[in-house]
């Protein structure tokens, strides 16, 4: 296996770690997490993997597209790591559920974290045009280089454009989430995708023009 393909290995490990513990922290930890700080700091502690993996991930694709891509490259983790600060931004809002739920903290602390979820809420909601983002320039890579299937390329491209209308949509008009998870409903397919894709595919060689024969001298004369 070379290089390549063994960095688009690990990068599809992390990738996918991001996709399963964003998913548990925010579906099924977080509605908890409000009432019961001991909910709260399994939420913390799934957040902080869930930056930690999206980390990884940046660092992976960068590796992957750069010879190739650079531009590419650098937005895909300059994106995922700008949702990664958003998240570490609801990390902080739990961490002080729990630190009020211990009594560390001013009393009143049960009055505080409703208020608090909330902007935890409220951060995933504004990073989550970061993580539309970070989808478009995957697919501008792939469709490039070639060095993943085309269609994947455009769905990752249409994908992320429909991730971020719903970014916008759920933040300025929070009655249109039925509309909202329509729209982000290619991001998931796209991303699914890719993750498959690095795991058992890789990544296609680079394909190399072979450079035009120069004319002799001799055929000059």
């Amino acid at each position: 296996m070379d290089a390549s393909r063994r960095t688009a290995r690990w990068t599809g490990v992390a990738h996918l770690a991001l996709a399963v513990l964003g998913a548990v922290g925010f579906l099924i930890v977080r509605p908890l997490a409000v009432t019961d700080s001991g909910w709260a700091s399994l939420g913390v502690a799934l957040e902080l993997a869930t930056v930690t993996a999206q980390a990884a991930a940046a660092v992976g694709f960068v590796a992957l597209f750069r010879p190739d891509r650079p531009v590419a490259a650098f937005a895909v983790a300059g994106f995922g790591l700008a949702n990664a600060v958003a998240i570490l931004g609801s990390a902080a809002m739990l961490t002080t559920i729990v630190a009020l739920g211990d009594g560390a903290a001013m009393t009143g602390g049960a009055d505080a974290a409703p208020l608090l979820r909330l902007i935890a809420d409220a951060f995933w909601t504004a990073g989550s045009v970061f993580f539309g983002l970070w989808l478009m320039p995957m697919g501008w890579f792939i469709l490039a280089t070639g060095r993943m299937p085309r269609v994947l390329g455009g769905i990752l491209i249409i994908g992320g454009a429909g991730y971020l209308v719903s970014a916008v949509l759920t933040a300025a008009l929070p009655g249109s989430a039925p509309v909202a998870d329509m729209l982000s409903l290619p991001a998931t397919a796209g991303e699914l995708w890719m993750v498959g894709y690095l795991l058992s595919v890789g990544i296609r060689p680079a394909s190399r023009t072979e450079p035009a024969p120069r004319a002799s001298a001799s055929a000059t004369t």
